[in-house]
């Protein structure tokens, strides 16, 4: 089934929001409607499965894990009509591209990644894909500090927060990383 109208969705959010059960809740209500849906992840994203977008409620959804954005379109297969991408800020700046020329061509693309790293900055090309999407929807986890709703993601070190000049990306879950709000969110220079 077609559509008519290609869109691109964008779920974002801190960690520990929920924005990859909210993907693959789209993704399911997608393949429910007998709808051909490819999903892709960055092949850095390892922690749970290779070839599995899961979150961190154990959710999940076979994917195809891509080196760059510019895989998707190799990978793509010639009657898919919905296309997620999970984890996009780990992918290069092309992936707004493709994600643009998917839905110039028709496709539903659903987007999910972190709009901010661990020093509450843009993070990759998300800035780009939520100002060209249709739909953006920001998530908000629950503050590990004070219990109110969180849209900053903390990375501990040993315990503390990072500092401001530690590497950006760094892989990882509940080990690295909790939720924080504003006000709780630290980032020492």
């Amino acid at each position: 089934m077609r559509h008519t109208n290609g869109s691109v969705e964008v779920i974002c959010g801190s960690m520990f929001s929920g924005k990859t059960d909210e993907l693959i809740r789209r993704l399911v209500r997608a393949t429910i409607a007998k709808q051909k849906v490819q999903v892709f992840k960055p092949a850095i994203d390892v922690r749970y499965a290779v070839e599995k977008v899961t979150s961190h409620a154990g959710s999940d959804y076979d994917a195809i894990p891509v080196q760059n954005a510019a895989d998707i379109r190799k990978l793509l297969e010639s009657d898919t009509t919905v296309v997620g991408i999970d984890e996009a800020q780990f992918l290069d700046a092309e992936v707004a591209s493709v994600a643009r020329e998917l839905a110039d061509k028709g496709m539903r693309v659903l987007v999910a990644g972190l709009d901010t790293d661990f020093r509450g900055e843009p993070f990759g090309a998300m800035p780009v894909l939520m100002s060209q999407a249709e739909r953006v929807d920001k998530l908000h986890a629950i503050c590990m500090v004070c219990g109110e709703d969180a849209s900053r993601t903390q990375r501990l070190v040993n315990g503390k927060p990072a500092r401001y000049d530690d590497p950006v990306v760094i892989v990882g879950a509940a080990e690295l990383y909790e939720a924080r709000c504003r006000q709780h969110h630290e980032v020492p220079r």
